[in-house]
């Protein structure tokens, strides 16, 4: 063996040495998480080491009972619903509107191109209480209605994204389509929107990501436990006033993950593909 190949050999090494030394840095607190989800409550704190005393998955059952007589099937339920419609109403509302602004020429398009982009540089601060105020005096409060519904008038990220998927479909597909006798919205239904499916399925998973990790939206407008998402309810657990089962929502907490987890792994192709076409990077 010469120098050379013994230089990269060394070199190979090193760099994985140092992924793998990274990687166990970013995932560690996920895997003291799980870890933990199998100690004692007494052992969680004790020693950061990931190995359990006695592994037990006793913490699983305690956590699944839930708390206020709801169990943690309802606040499963609960999310599903609210980020599955949620997603729904984004795929579909914002593929419309990008369709508009990527292939149909209006006047003011421009203006209101950049009203839409600097909508998503405002704080959700900035809107939170008229957006409150606005959906108590419908009397959406303590329903899921305030959660959804916008959702359906589309979401601009997700709309800046699909504009430029739909920039790189060729518009012969579109002049070819008007040929035939396809109005704007067939067109559309029938050849555009099974042409996104890329960039539609990388905006699914990243929007229902974020609504079922959402904590702010159900805690401003949900009131009643049977109505709480996983986010609310692992805060449930945590009781200041009395001693906290910090196995139970560290179990349940790992639980939340697998829907996520398993989304990711299921459309991970997508999402690559679906991020590179867009140009959406970093």
């Amino acid at each position: 063996m010469n120098y050379r190949q013994t230089t990269r050999i060394l070199r190979s090494v090193l760099t994985h040495a140092v992924v793998i030394l990274l990687g166990y840095v970013m995932i560690y607190p996920v895997l003291w998480m799980i870890a933990s989800s199998l100690k004692e409550n007494s052992e969680i704190f004790a020693s950061a080491s990931l190995i359990p005393r006695v592994p037990s998955f006793e913490a699983y059952v305690r956590g699944w009972k839930g708390v206020g007589g709801v169990s943690f099937a309802t606040f499963f339920g609960n999310s599903f619903f609210y980020s599955t419609m949620a997603t729904v109403g984004t795929l579909l509302s914002s593929s419309l509107v990008a369709y508009g602004f990527a292939r149909i020429r209006f006047r003011g398009r421009a203006f209101w191109f950049t009203c839409m982009l600097l909508t998503m540089m405002l704080p959700y601060q900035i809107v939170m209480i008229p957006q409150y105020i606005l959906f108590f005096k419908l009397g959406w409060v303590n329903t899921f209605a305030p959660l959804i519904v916008p959702t359906f008038f589309g979401q601009p990220f997700f709309i800046f994204l699909m504009i430029q998927f739909i920039r790189g479909i060729p518009l012969e597909l579109d002049e070819s389509a008007k040929i035939d006798g396809c109005s704007r919205f067939t067109t559309f239904r029938h050849i555009i929107f099974p042409l996104m499916s890329p960039a539609l399925v990388t905006s699914a998973i990243f929007q229902f990501y974020w609504k079922w990790d959402d904590f702010l939206g159900p805690l401003l407008y949900l009131n009643r436990p049977v109505h709480y998402t996983v986010s609310l309810a692992l805060r449930m657990f945590s009781d200041p006033t009395t001693s906290t089962d910090w196995a139970a929502i560290f179990a349940m907490g790992t639980l939340s993950l697998v829907p996520i987890f398993l989304i990711f792994m299921f459309f991970q192709r997508y999402l690559v593909e679906g991020i590179t076409v867009s140009g959406l990077k970093g």
